[in-house]
């Protein structure tokens, strides 16, 4: 037994703390449960690291990690972009914001080999329609309308 109690259970989860010793090296049983909370989409679980003290989730690191909306909302928008469907019609459709539709390229855009593995794999969709995803998320007006939102020249 530990200065903290039994050791971790957690053998396949490691540290995100790029300040710690033990930073992405996992089954060194110094990550302990901190406890779950709940979100639209499911429990979320809590982590400590014993080495350095760091707080982390089950989502940190991931392109879920702080997202707001149901999750099942988030992945159909991306499939409707998949689809050639317009940005402004699929936030008509799934009643939320542009900017909001935007955003989640973004993340995705900043996941996108982790959000290639997702669709690869759970959803079945093809490597060709993940890089049109890409290159639609990499157009000059996309990153046009993120400097505008940078800089408070939109909206």
């Amino acid at each position: 037994m530990g200065t903290r109690g039994p050791k971790s259970k957690f053998i396949d989860i490691a540290c995100p703390n790029v300040l710690c010793s033990d930073y992405g090296i996992t089954d060194m049983g110094n990550i302990a449960g901190n406890g779950t909370y709940e979100t639209q989409n499911e429990k979320v679980r809590k982590f400590i690291c014993r080495t350095c003290g760091k707080s982390f989730n089950s989502r940190s690191g991931t392109v879920f990690y702080d997202l707001r909306t149901k999750k099942d909302t988030f992945i159909l928008a991306l499939k409707m972009v998949l689809s050639d469907i317009p940005l402004r019609k699929i936030s008509y459709i799934l009643d939320v914001k542009l900017d909001t539709v935007r955003d989640w390229l973004l993340r995705a855009a900043n996941h996108s080999e982790k959000v290639n593995d997702i669709f690869l794999k759970d959803l079945q969709i093809s490597k060709v329609e993940l890089d049109e995803l890409w290159t639609f998320v990499k157009k000059n007006q996309f990153r046009e309308w993120q400097t505008l939102r940078k800089n408070g020249g939109y909206g």
